[in-house]
């Protein structure tokens, strides 16, 4: 036993990106689970917040490390899958139950074109969701479509249950493909965020997160050479 609560103690731990320590990541965690008998309870409220309450945003792609940080991510209120990711893996450590972030190169059947044109890609080499340690076991859930998101492009919202993996499923609500993991990384305490920027460089080029579309504007995409002109 003593072994593995020192085993835990890495994925209760604050880092610069997962600020787990921040006072109003704490602030909300507690709002969220104080009232709640076990952990499983816990897990499946801060999930749903993430999910739903911060909005997906494929836009908020950046390749700077402060628009990675948790607390930065919460006041914003919406990220994409790695910032998603991040900021359930803080709530989760604030809350007392560890966590860590996992990594997959996925291929989203679904989606938009217009996003493939700009960006030059059909494959995701660093999708990001949150593995949780509950019940003696590590069990990967994945916040970063939001329910109403889900409802409007047609596909199923990730449910869970606090017991079993909770991930993007691999068909649509008609039927057609929709998720296809093609390979999985190995789990990190930290964002390893120099990993995730080479890809993301390579594909965006230099940008932060656009907060709105107006901030895109100009911007050239190096694989298509796809300049940004928002509305």
């Amino acid at each position: 036993m003593n072994n593995m609560i020192e085993d835990m103690t890495i994925y209760l731990k604050p880092t610069a990106a997962i600020d787990s320590n921040n006072e109003v990541i704490r602030q909300v965690a507690m709002e969220l689970t104080s009232s709640l008998p076990d952990e499983a309870e816990k897990a499946r409220s801060l999930f749903y917040f993430v999910r739903d309450q911060i909005h997906y945003s494929i836009y908020m792609v950046s390749t700077r490390f402060e628009d990675f940080v948790a607390s930065t991510i919460l006041a914003r209120g919406k990220g994409y899958c790695v910032q998603k990711a991040i900021i359930l893996t803080a709530l989760m450590r604030a809350a007392g139950i560890p966590s860590r972030l996992g990594f997959a190169m996925i291929k989203n059947h679904q989606a938009p074109r217009e996003l493939i044109a700009q960006s030059g890609v059909d494959i995701f080499p660093r999708h990001g969701y949150t593995q949780l340690f509950l019940g003696k076991k590590w069990v990967s859930v994945t916040p970063a479509f939001d329910k109403k998101l889900c409802e409007k492009i047609g596909v199923p919202a990730v449910e869970f249950d606090g017991i079993n993996d909770a991930q993007l499923a691999p068909y649509d609500l008609s039927g057609s493909r929709y998720i296809e993991y093609i390979e999985k990384f190995e789990p990190q305490a930290d964002f390893p965020f120099e990993w995730v920027r080479d890809k993301i460089v390579s594909i965006w080029g230099e940008k932060s997160s656009w907060l709105t579309m107006e901030e895109s504007k100009g911007h050239r995409m190096p694989l298509t050479g796809y300049v940004f002109q928002p509305e």
